[in-house]
């Protein structure tokens, strides 16, 4: 392949706001990237530690007749999560679909296997599939289509 060829590729993955592209026949392997570094960023967020939120500060009490109020019967109790979680590996726009008119990749109650394409995480610009780390069945799914997530939020429940 010429110089030329390699231009013109660049010119089409730029016309087309492509990111990766790969080409690979008999021993000719040409594999073009550009942006960031989806992996490397990922590897980086991964070394970041972790802090836990502050406590909130403790109410003062009025006097002595203050009592501690008890909690609300219509707010919600934070779900428990049954089985192993996945968490997302990445900040983005979670998508259960590959498309808008399209079928969800699962559904709470589906059979999955270790390596299946369970959901995509949008981040800049670039559609990363993202596969269950184990086999099970998908007990629940706690993000919403469309909906932001951050590094570590937890996607589905896998029993």
């Amino acid at each position: 392949m010429e110089l030329q060829d390699i231009r013109k590729i660049v010119e089409l993955m730029n016309e087309h706001d492509l990111s990766l592209f790969h080409l690979e026949k008999g021993e000719f392997n040409l594999k073009l990237k550009k942006g960031a570094d989806v992996e490397a960023i990922q590897a980086a967020m991964a070394a970041i530690p972790q802090y836990a939120a502050p406590a909130p500060a403790p109410v003062a009490a009025l006097g002595a007749a203050a009592t501690p109020a008890a909690p609300s019967a219509g707010a919600p109790a934070a779900p428990a999560t049954e089985g192993t979680p996945l968490e997302s590996p990445m900040v983005g726009t979670f998508y259960r679909s590959p498309g808008p008119d399209q079928a969800a990749f699962v559904n709470v109650g589906d059979t999955i296997s270790e390596g299946q394409t369970i959901c995509i995480i949008e981040a800049m610009k670039v559609m990363n599939e993202i596969k269950a780390e184990t086999s099970g069945t998908v007990a629940a799914i706690h993000v919403d289509d469309s909906t932001p997530v951050q590094f570590g939020d937890l996607l589905f429940s896998i029993k």
